[in-house]
């Protein structure tokens, strides 16, 4: 029977919004972890942030971006479908603390990943921005979701169709530069790893405390395999049990672009093979 899939959307292009059946995972879940799924029985582990739970109905909401095989499978599901596999919650939850002014900074399908703390950081009494970033405009996605939450959000476009005109970064700096009396005391980033250490890199001067959730290769979920083990400081961490957050200030973001660029070809051999 699997997971039942209620809900089935395009938020962008490539970008589908799952609403899952199940109740086992929202019981327990928190802003910041992820479950593990598979579309079919010999179909791959795919770790996918629990993007929203609703604990009286029993699902979660998964972001999927069609990169690959399995999720462009994953993507291809329609309400009334269901996928194989949802384990979870996996990971460390989120470290959500009263800070002052926080911020959110996310690219493309990473504004999904940030959504939940977004609104487990207003909970706590903060007042938090949020800088939403896309190629273009229909690329930018849960905008009005994040201004449900949020005090501010900045939807920023790289072409200039929409909002501010640059990088995520670009506004990111300007942010911290404005709020001269609300100062930014805390940032949180998901996104491509290029723009995550662009990130860190902006707040690092400021003594900002960042905080980047990482997407490195999973396979078991449970730190046995090793796929995704990446240096944060002088240790070696597995993002799938001490993460997937860390401090975006200590984390070798080359040794984790050079890991996810590990099994390219054979993706694209498999991509091949999609009618």
């Amino acid at each position: 029977m699997g997971y039942q899939v209620v809900e089935s959307v395009w938020l962008a292009p490539n970008v589908r919004k799952l609403k899952v059946s199940a109740p086992h995972v929202t019981r327990n879940c928190g802003p910041g972890q992820f479950v593990i799924v598979r579309a079919t029985p010999d179909g791959e582990r795919i770790p996918l942030t629990i993007g929203d739970a609703d604990r009286e109905s029993g699902t979660i909401t998964l972001f999927i971006q069609a990169i690959g095989k399995s999720t462009t499978d994953l993507c291809a599901l329609e309400s009334g479908g269901s996928i194989c596999d949802v384990a979870g919650p996996m990971g460390r939850k989120t470290d959500i603390n009263h800070v002052g002014h926080a911020v959110i900074v996310g690219g493309g399908v990473g504004t999904a990943v940030i959504y939940p703390q977004a609104k487990a950081l207003k909970e706590k009494g903060n007042y938090v921005s949020a800088i939403i970033g896309g190629r273009s405009k229909p690329y930018v996605i849960l905008e009005e979701e994040l201004k449900k939450v949020c005090d501010a959000v900045y939807p920023c476009t790289d072409d200039g169709s929409y909002g501010f005109k640059g990088f995520v970064t670009q506004r990111l700096q300007q942010l911290i530069e404005e709020s001269t009396e609300n100062k930014v005391a805390e940032v949180i980033t998901a996104g491509p790893v290029p723009m995550m250490r662009a990130v860190a890199e902006v707040t690092r001067p400021y003594g900002i405390h960042t905080v980047a959730s990482l997407n490195p290769i999973m396979v078991d979920g449970t730190g046995m395999c090793g796929g995704c083990r990446v240096q944060v400081g002088s240790t070696m961490k597995f993002a799938c049990v001490d993460g997937p957050e860390f401090d975006a200030h200590q984390v070798d973001f080359k040794e984790l672009s050079d890991r996810l660029s590990a099994y390219r070809d054979h993706e694209q051999k498999c991509m091949a093979t999609v009618k």
